[in-house]
């Protein structure tokens, strides 16, 4: 841990998560642990689920519904909402005054919802962030050092390329979901560009189903960020290759005036089981080839990185920060392009037909 993190578990700020699903089980409450976060209750729509999980992670508190939840809500409390888009708004009404809550992502399944969110966060005077924790892996920590000091020089290409097979049936309420790939898992990836770029001017996108998984929305996408002539910025996704690890991959890949990066991220590979992360970089020398060098790391995307978003909320409900660099102030610009993919995907490019 840093030495934030350090002063955040000795202040001891109870957590209280609503949702008790694979991603609580997975990453939250066991980058919690690592940090020395304490967990003091959790509820789910689900009660069994809930009890399941306090029984799991040494959970004092049980509670039989979110309203039972927010009655005993400490002031300093942090509250983890880890539930699907669909229910974030109904429990978010129901919160009290001036209260910390970290939603998972996606900010709502619409921009539309996310506005209301963004309302309700300032009508309600939360402080509010979204867990869009790729911004803290090590690997990207690594990587916006490099970029921040200036030894990779002015970047000008950032492609992001995942070739997995990653088995949707493991959430159920992604079958019916109308939308898929881009919302539930594309949106890191834009959000990290915002992160190191900024907003782009504009986006264009083609997001498709896949023949086997016909009863789904689109699992495969092709993203393109525009930050000008000088910049390109890609997003290309396939969840669908379901041909053995020889041909899985997964990768952040910057490129600078004066150096580039590599990196390698093991999540995704067959996934839940995953691999180690690699960390690789090269930084141009006059008259002398290009030499390529990997830099050790030792935490991962999953759960380390979760550990981050937490920190940030905590951070800003000890006013150790003004608010949250995830907040939802900031969410929104992501929820924003991820509409502006769809809406682009929807529109279609230029018909051929029309050039003759």
């Amino acid at each position: 841990m840093d030495q934030s993190t350090h002063t955040i578990a000795a202040a001891q700020l109870p957590i209280y998560i609503i949702g008790a699903g694979g991603i609580v089980h997975a990453a939250h409450l066991p980058a919690y642990k690592l940090a020395g976060y304490r967990v003091q209750g959790i509820v789910d729509l689900v009660p069994e689920n809930a009890f399941r999980t306090a029984e799991k992670f040494n959970i004092p508190e049980v509670f039989a519904d979110v309203p039972a939840m927010l009655q005993q809500l400490p002031a300093n409390a942090i509250i983890d909402l880890a539930v699907p888009a669909s229910a974030m708004i109904s429990i978010l009404e129901q919160l009290p005054m001036e209260c910390n809550v970290l939603l998972q992502k996606p900010m709502g399944e619409t921009l539309e919802d996310a506005k209301r969110i963004l309302q309700i966060a300032r009508e309600k005077k939360l402080v509010a962030a979204v867990n869009f924790q790729l911004r803290y892996s090590e690997f990207i920590v690594e990587a916006q050092k490099m970029i921040e000091t200036g030894v990779l020089g002015t970047i000008n290409h950032i492609e992001i390329n995942v070739n997995v097979y990653t088995p949707w049936q493991l959430w159920d309420f992604l079958r019916t979901a109308p939308r898929v790939e881009i919302l539930y898992h594309s949106i890191h990836y834009i959000d990290l560009m915002r992160y190191l770029l900024g907003n782009p001017t504009k986006i264009y996108a083609k997001t498709t189903q896949h023949p086997n998984m016909a009863q789904m929305a689109a699992v495969r996408s092709n993203i393109i960020m525009d930050y000008g002539n000088l910049m390109s910025a890609n997003i290309l996704t396939n969840h669908s290759h379901h041909y053995g690890r020889k041909h899985q991959q997964s990768y952040i890949k910057m490129e600078g005036t004066k150096g580039a990066v590599m990196i390698h991220f093991g999540a995704l590979i067959n996934y839940p089981v995953g691999e180690a992360d690699t960390f690789e970089y090269v930084l141009l020398e006059e008259d002398q080839p290009p030499v390529w060098k990997e830099k050790k790391l030792e935490k991962t995307w999953f759960p380390h990185a979760f550990i981050g978003s937490m920190e940030q909320m905590m951070l800003a409900a000890l006013g150790k920060i003004d608010r949250p660099n995830n907040t939802v102030e900031d969410a929104i610009f992501t929820m924003a392009c991820v509409e502006a993919a769809y809406k682009s995907s929807d529109s279609g490019g230029e018909q051929l037909d029309t050039l003759f």
